[in-house]
């Protein structure tokens, strides 16, 4: 226990005779579980001296306490008796002081005055007889506060008197840490003062309405004094009267059922209140604006300093005033009952308040703090690596003077670790090149990725649908009204994108994916090489090495040609491929336990890089199994025990199980080609063994960067293979490349025809492509590792130099390409050759279809048939996996050739209300329909395509359809897995079992 406050507040000498003999006080304790405090404050309650005869009462109420503080007020000492009144757990400080002030009416119902005092703040002998001198001095005061102390330091100050300003903070007017020097000793009057010694005129409080329930625990103060200085009452602080203040809500050092764990979310929130509930109309509107976009700016000021907690705790305050305008309405208008309107009151309110220029004043101070907190910084950090040095090389005299040197840091950084608290984290980021060339790279790469802002289509991204719903109902149907009707499941890559959409969004989804694919794909690549590097060697990979490979590896979705493509697939799968392969690193832990949550991560992981690359899942396979193998062949008797090589089979086997919905369907209903293609429109572009080797899947309209760039990263890792200290690690990465490759290479040979397009294709190679620089960018960042480790001899170094020099070229010659020509075919909109009205007609039922036939008589005609908004992402997958409709096929053969009203009519059965001649049309079939029954002409536009309309029954039972029960089974399967995995993916947690 500390020291009784008492002992260090000098006396006032303030003589009873100033007050006012008619005016008592009741004194108001409110306490919970405060039995560490209550001895010291009941001493110094019991200790005041100068107001004889003024105390009324005093009143305790105790909410729910544990520890027998009750019991320590009830026996306390003090004249007039204690009066306490117990109440449950969880009652606030306003619902306290309620009960109190009920409690007084009773007991002493002449008592003018009310002294609030908390079990954590004791009052110096004279703070009360101060506090009445000035109220009898200042008849027009109402609300009267203490200076407060912090406890148990006793000197240092906390509060002379309190303000807010427009942002929410609460404004002290005092030096972080600055000591009680009388500097603030004089009178004055403020906007509120601290409950903790607050002495309030009873008529006042009880006019106010008391504290707002709305503020259980913190912002009482403000909101009071805001409220009573806009009914026109004074609130003063009187230095003179010292309070000693432990806060111990605030410090955390005490947490109760209204505070929890979460006191930066209690404070935020009633800031927010009380901005909101108390500010003028007529600026409430710029409040509420500012408030957000203040709340965002704090969010990523907390992100930076990696407080993550106190980001996630403003957000939840916003979420939880911005939710309740109903009590928000209420709380303004019970204020209005009590608020003076008149120009002097506002403008004396106004006054009151932090000046408007505050915020931006403390910001500038921090900016301040961080330059001068650089040169210092910078300092520090060739301080360390000085005496980083001196450990390498202990021998050398340098090495002895700069030990020394080292053994006096601790003391500097123990003595600058307050200043630098706030600015560490900046200063560190402005000193290192690496972290401001990642920040280059970064804004670079959103840069370039404007095309994508907004809508994006184009190349082999169809268009997205309004709303996630659309989505949804894709992936659930087990019939799709597209076309002539199918049972092809939808992709299962809509699984995901349909709960991002959810959230942000159809367009937003597919943007947000394109624009963050490079910074993604970096950060990832950053901890997967960072990982990597450490096996090799202890400190692992240098930074500037790091962000050369981890940069290569990154720009793979734009050098390659997937990104201007509109692969999304292929631009996903970079993305996710290096947390997968930084997850799979688990599996060589030796703890069992860590490879088997490895396992479920990489299952989760390999499901969605296959959803979005479906042949990816044959190569984890082959890969797996060789590196089985191989580890039995080094390792003998490795592959008896279960908890090595089950944790790689369960991730391979999750990835089908999870997929299930969309994987067994596919075989079921003839469409289990999808397993071997690249998700997007299809037919896709063939990737050729240069193009497999030079990493580049892009088309003619979309082609990537120049092929010799790609064939350096391949000569890295071919030179990687040269410094002995990696030759293994970069072996290996090279044996796991043959291994894709070889894969790629059966896959090609594998044939695919899609018979509703009529053509033959290639297996998709996009994910080999991005698996092999994956694993060269591996076996580059290895072998340069190895070269710097062995720099001590003279060929070496002139290996480094060289390898560095080389090196540089891939990440700065795919930024340059990216800059200048990082050419696509991505736009926000797309041309169609079907007029808008039709396309509305077809939204409102399946059987309104429209027919686009394109080509000619001579070269050959080919036709699709649009229902809905068009064909859109996913959908246009479905329709090309889709069985050819033979009954279709052959109406859609005699309408060009020789149209009958017949023909006409099975139009009509099929679904399909218009025919769309597409440009350039053939004469002779425009003629053909010109002159059929059952058609009328419905437009033609400048570019020669033409459209009709029939004018027969229309039918729509040729594309509706039941969802099989067993489909319904697959998703539930599919549900349960996911929940399983996910849990499963969580760390395990352990017991203590050391009794």
């Amino acid at each position: 226990m500390s020291s009784a406050p008492s002992s260090t507040a000098s006396t006032t000498g303030v003589p009873a005779e100033r007050a006012a003999r008619d005016e008592q006080v009741a004194v108001l304790l409110v306490s919970h579980d405060g039995a560490r405090w209550l001895p010291t404050v009941l001493e110094g309650l019991a200790g005041q001296h100068g107001v004889d005869g003024r105390i009324a009462a005093f009143v305790a109420v105790d909410t729910g306490s544990r520890d027998g503080s009750a019991d320590l007020i009830g026996a306390a000492p003090l004249a007039p008796t204690p009066h306490v009144v117990e109440t449950r757990g969880g009652t606030s400080y306003p619902e306290a002081v309620g009960l109190g002030l009920d409690h007084v009416r009773e007991v002493a119902p002449h008592a003018t005055w009310v002294w609030l005092l908390h079990d954590d703040a004791t009052p110096a002998p004279d703070a009360l007889a101060a506090l009445l001198a000035q109220a009898h001095a200042r008849p027009e005061a109402a609300l009267l506060g203490p200076k407060l102390r912090e406890w148990p330091s006793l000197r240092r100050l906390l509060e002379v008197g309190v303000t807010i300003s427009g942002t929410g903070r609460r404004e002290l007017g005092l030096e972080r840490g600055e000591y009680d020097q009388g500097q603030h000793d004089e009178v004055r009057e403020v906007l509120a003062v601290n409950t903790a010694g607050l002495l309030v005129r009873r008529e006042v409080l009880e006019q106010l309405g008391g504290l707002d329930p709305q503020l259980p625990v913190f912002g009482n103060d403000l909101d009071l004094g805001w409220r009573a200085a806009a009914a026109g009452h004074t609130t003063l602080v009187v230095p003179r009267a010292v309070v000693f203040h432990a806060e111990a809500a605030h410090r955390g050092v005490r947490r109760t059922p209204l505070t929890g764990r979460h006191t930066h979310y209690q404070e935020r929130r009633a800031a927010l209140w009380t901005l909101l509930a108390n500010a003028p109309a007529r600026s409430l509107p710029l409040t509420l604006v500012r408030l957000v976009l203040g709340t965002l700016l704090r969010m990523l000021g907390f992100f930076l300093v990696r407080s993550p907690g106190e980001a996630l705790d403003d957000l939840a305050a916003l979420v939880s005033v911005y939710s309740q305008p109903g009590r928000l309405r209420a709380a303004r208008r019970g204020r209005a009952a009590t608020r003076r309107d008149d120009d002097a009151t506002r403008a004396r309110v106004r006054a009151l308040r932090a000046p408007w220029w505050l915020p931006y004043r403390h910001g500038l101070d921090t900016v301040g703090d961080v330059v001068s907190a650089l040169t210092d910084q910078a300092s520090d950090v060739a301080q360390r690596r000085r005496a980083a040095a001196a450990e390498a090389d202990p021998s050398s005299m340098a090495a002895l003077r700069l030990q020394r040197d080292a053994s006096d840091l601790d003391a500097v950084e123990e003595d600058d670790e307050q200043r630098y608290a706030d600015t560490g984290v900046v200063a560190r980021f402005a000193t290192n090149p690496v972290a401001l060339l990642l920040v280059l790279v970064v804004v670079a790469a959103l840069v370039l990725a404007r095309p994508a802002y907004g809508a994006v289509v184009g190349g082999a991204l169809a268009p997205v649908p309004e709303a996630a719903g659309d989505w949804w109902a894709l992936l659930t149907r087990g019939w799709h009204p597209l076309g002539s009707g199918t049972d092809v499941p939808a992709p299962a890559y809509l699984l995901p994108l349909a709960l991002l959409a959810t959230v942000v969004g159809t367009t937003a989804t597919v943007s947000a994916l394109m624009v963050l694919a490079v910074p993604l794909s970096l950060w990832g690549a950053w901890r997967l090489l960072r990982v990597v590097g450490r096996f090799v060697s202890p400190l692992g990979a240098p930074r500037w090495l790091l962000l050369a490979g981890s940069l290569t590896y990154a720009l793979v979705p734009l050098t390659s040609g997937a990104w201007g493509g509109g692969r999304l697939g292929l631009v996903v799968l970079a993305t996710v491929l290096p947390w997968l392969g930084h997850a799979a690193l688990g599996f060589a832990d030796p703890e069992a336990d860590r490879r088997w949550r490895a396992a479920w991560r990489s299952g989760l992981l390999l499901a969605l890089a296959t959803a979005v690359a479906p042949p990816l899942w044959f190569a984890a396979v082959a890969v797996a199994v060789v590196v089985l193998l191989a580890a039995a062949g080094v390792v003998r008797g490795a592959l008896r025990e279960r908890s090595v090589w089950a944790p790689p089979a369960v991730a391979l086997v999750a990835t089908p199980v999870l997929l299930l919905p969309w994987w067994l369907p596919a075989l079921l209903t003839g469409a289990g080609e999808a397993l071997l293609l690249d998700t997007g429109r299809l037919p896709g572009t063939r990737v050729g063994a240069l193009d497999l080797l030079a990493g580049r899947v892009g088309d003619q309209v979309a082609p990537g960067a120049p092929v010799w760039l790609g064939l350096v990263l391949l000569v890295l890792a071919a030179l990687a293979l040269v410094p002995r200290a990696t030759r293994v690690p970069v072996l290996i990465c090279w044996v796991l490349a043959v291994v894709v490759a070889a894969v790629a290479a059966l896959l090609v040979r594998v044939p695919v025809r899609l018979e509703a397009l009529r053509v033959e294709v290639e297996p998709g190679l996009g994910s080999s492509v991005v698996l092999l620089q994956a694993l060269l960018v591996t076996a580059a960042v290895l072998g340069a590792l190895g070269a710097v480790r062995a720099r001590g001899s003279r060929p070496a170094r002139w290996l480094v130099v060289s390898l560095a020099v080389v090196a540089a070229v891939p990440p700065l010659g795919g930024l340059v390409w990216a800059t200048l020509d990082g050419g696509g075919v991505l736009t926000s909109t797309e041309d169609g050759d079907v007029p808008a009205y039709m396309v509305q007609r077809a939204e409102t039922a399946p059987e309104r279809g429209v027919l686009v036939v394109r080509g000619s008589l001579d070269d050959g005609v080919g036709y699709r048939v649009l229902r809905g908004d068009g064909d859109t992402l996913g959908e246009d997958e479905v329709l090309a996996l889709a069985a050819e409709d033979d009954e279709l096929t052959a109406t859609v053969r005699e309408l060009v050739s020789r149209p009958t009203p017949a023909v006409v009519a099975a139009l009509g059965e099929a679904g399909v209300q218009y025919v769309v001649l597409a440009a350039p049309a053939d004469g002779r079939v425009a003629a053909g329909l010109d002159a059929s029954g059952g058609l009328t002409q419905a437009s033609a536009d400048d570019r020669g395509t033409r459209a009709w309309e029939v004018t027969r029954e229309l039918s729509a039972a040729s594309v509706t359809g039941e969802t099989p029960w067993w489909r319904v089974l697959l998703w539930v399967v599919q549900a349960a897995a996911l929940l399983v995995v996910l849990v499963l993916c969580a760390p395990t947690v352990r017991g203590r079992r050391d009794r």
